[in-house]
């Protein structure tokens, strides 16, 4: 029953499932703060302009009748544009000329490359319906009613396939280029997320690595490091690897920031479900240790960062009084025994346990890379 119970209060705020899955999700107000509303300065607007061009012109005449009696001649016009789109099916035949000579031998002009069949989808409605599909991510059956419905043209969700198909082949330089860039980062993050992608519904997991200018997602059968392999980032990375301390992500890069982000979710967890009290001490610290870091612009000088540490350490210290290790002595059966979810993320918090530095005062914590085998796991 307390299993079921907690299964049930598993909310966005206490573990990772998405906030669209909350019960009576209710729009959170956003507290008032220092910027005034609407665009900050500096920020480059986006104000609708007239175009250099008209495409249509349309004239208004002033109605003479309604004017008194006089002379008048015209000095111009007061301008307004009404900026409008225009969707329509647009359809260009190319007409290679055929020559005969006095043999009745024919000559026929060639056809540019890419005009390769009678009838053929343009570049205009390949790459629209690429960035529908891949960027706006629609899919495709709305695709399909889209072009049909607005412009007449018909469009299969094979065809649609086809056109990503060839968009990912053209970018492969592209792609290559951008896993380079990430690996060479000082800082990224890993992560991995259940996916259905076949028709059968067979699970698969789309791996994703980051930074503040690349993000490359790539769908695979497997989980570990067999995908992150094929990936083709990971090995090559030597930096720092910011993950949800899921074991794989030890055998890459070379340092480990463990995302807090999780860490506050699984804490607020404990406190809900647990009534850890050093759970919600743990909460305050951690809050406390980015804001600080952030207000000294991402570093802290050593005499403060050491407090921190401190204090990080301490709070340790007291919690493995509140939540003990199980009693190893006593188990009858082989392996680890089992712990209790406050219990596994008080270990993993919990460097110094396997002879590594605490966690960098920053948005995540820390660790020197180590042997995964040695490091405790929910």
């Amino acid at each position: 029953m307390t299993i079921l119970t907690n299964r049930l209060g598993l909310t966005s705020k206490n573990s990772s499932k998405p906030p669209s899955s909350d019960p009576n999700r209710k729009k959170a107000p956003k507290e008032p703060g220092a910027r005034k509303p609407g665009g900050q300065n500096g920020h480059i607007g986006t104000t609708l302009k007239p175009f250099p061009e008209p495409d249509l012109v349309k004239e208004i005449r002033v109605d003479r009748e309604t004017l008194p009696p006089g002379n008048y001649q015209s000095t111009g016009y007061e301008r307004r544009r009404i900026v409008d789109l225009d969707i329509s099916l647009f359809a260009t035949e190319w007409r290679a000329e055929i020559l005969e000579d006095e043999n009745g031998k024919r000559f026929v002009a060639p056809f540019p490359e890419d005009v390769a069949r009678p009838v053929q989808y343009g570049i205009g409605v390949k790459a629209h319906a690429v960035y529908m599909s891949q960027y706006q991510l629609i899919p495709y059956n709305r695709i399909e009613d889209h072009f049909q419905d607005q412009m007449g043209i018909p469009v299969s969700a094979g065809s649609i396939h086809n056109f990503n198909k060839d968009a990912s082949e053209r970018l492969e330089f592209f792609e290559s280029w951008g896993k380079s860039r990430l690996a060479e980062s000082a800082l990224v993050h890993s992560d991995e997320t259940g996916i259905h992608i076949d028709i059968d519904g067979v699970r698969r997991w789309l791996h994703s690595v980051s930074n503040d200018s690349f993000t490359c997602f790539y769908p695979h059968a497997k989980r570990g490091c067999e995908a992150m392999d094929e990936m083709g980032i990971l090995p090559k990375f030597q930096r720092t690897l910011c993950h949800d301390h899921w074991k794989p992500y030890f055998h890459y890069g070379g340092l480990h920031a463990l995302c807090n982000a999780r860490h506050l979710r699984e804490l607020e967890r404990a406190v809900e479900q647990g009534n850890q009290q050093w759970a919600a001490q743990m909460i305050v610290l951690l809050k406390a240790m980015n804001k600080a870091t952030h207000e000294a612009g991402g570093r802290l000088e050593e005499t403060e960062s050491e407090q921190f540490r401190k204090r990080y350490r301490d709070l340790l210290r007291e919690a493995e009084l509140e939540c003990p290790a199980p009693d190893e002595t006593a188990k009858k059966k082989k392996g680890k025994t089992a712990r209790s979810k406050a219990r596994n993320l008080l270990e993993r918090l919990d460097s110094e346990r396997f002879g590594v530095k605490a966690p960098i005062l920053s948005g995540a914590s820390t660790m020197e890379r180590q042997d995964p085998e040695a490091l405790s796991t929910s």
